[in-house]
């Protein structure tokens, strides 16, 4: 009696895992110690929030560390299907540490706002913001580059809060130049928006992650090109019932196809093993389970 699912070790899926965390991790860490520093030195809300993003960064990138260690062990009596629905769940907890970082921006730039602002200096501030828009940059391409490789939810969440970090970092130079061109209260103002965009991102990837937990279907030209794999399968007449679901990060496929009713159960049983083969191939497939009919059957069923 076989109690658990059979489970072949992918080691170059792990060497991009490792890859991946090891960018996100050893690039925040530098991100918030060096805007941390800056801002401490300068006064800038908008880098204090900047900073604070990072910070969160620094928090969800070991929290990454940990969850998706889990969610990549193997099937074992306790999760005979695998550990999978770890990654998701790792996603909301870099929700919430996303949302506390867009809080701590927005009450440093509220109470620099009430304070009539102050104007920044050019300096370390500006350095500080490019260097930090540079890295991000490069970070968002290359895990924007292994997610969709992995296929992997929490690192598309990952490469987009880079991409936003870029746009932050942005609003925040803004607020600094603002500060010495406009008025001194272009830095809270830009720290608000800095705030603003921590929040979206943060609304963005829970519902995602709770979409992925909680059993979401699958989008419809997925749907499709999943009837469309099975339809390829030589032996099968027709495919009428696609049911995809999410289970964790990857999806769970029920498949209802028509074959020749004349055929040997030996063949039908080759077919279903073509077709959940052609199915689980896909990289946002998990497992695909197969039921057989007869295409006489099926045909009297809807005349019926």
């Amino acid at each position: 009696m076989q109690w658990i699912r059979e489970y072949q070790p992918d080691p170059e899926r792990r060497q991009r895992y490792t890859r991946a965390l090891v960018i996100t991790v050893a690039g925040n860490v530098i991100l918030a110690t060096g805007k941390g520093i800056v801002a401490y030195l300068s006064g800038s809300a908008a880098l204090y929030a900047d900073a604070a993003n990072s910070v969160s960064d620094v928090i969800y990138s070991l929290l990454m560390v940990l969850g998706l260690w889990v969610a990549q062990q193997p099937p074992d009596l306790s999760h005979p299907q695998g550990h999978s629905r770890f990654e998701p769940l790792v996603g909301l907890m870099v929700s919430l540490a996303m949302g506390f970082a867009g809080f701590e921006a927005a009450r440093t730039s509220i109470a620099r706002f009430m304070s009539g602002g102050l104007a920044v200096t050019f300096g370390l501030p500006t350095f500080a913001l490019m260097a930090s828009a540079a890295l991000k940059t490069w970070m968002f391409f290359a895990i924007r580059d292994i997610a969709q490789a992995l296929a992997s939810p929490t690192l598309e969440v990952t490469a987009r809060d880079n991409l936003s970090d870029v746009l932050t970092s942005a609003a925040a130079f803004a607020g600094t130049l603002g500060s010495q061109l406009l008025h001194p209260l272009a830095d809270p103002i830009a720290g608000l928006l800095v705030a603003l965009w921590i929040f979206r991102a943060a609304f963005d990837a829970a519902r995602e992650n709770l979409a992925f937990l909680t059993g979401a279907g699958a989008a419809p030209e997925l749907r499709e090109e999943i009837a469309a794999a099975a339809h390829a399968v030589d032996g099968v007449r027709r495919v009428h019932q696609v049911i995809a679901e999410y289970v964790g990060p990857q999806l769970i496929v029920d498949l209802h196809v028509n074959v020749d009713g004349d055929i040997s159960l030996y063949e039908a049983h080759a077919i279903s093993d073509r077709v959940q083969e052609a199915v689980e191939s896909l990289p946002e497939v998990d497992r695909a389970y197969i039921h057989l009919e007869p295409c006489e059957q099926h045909e009297a069923d809807d005349a019926a």
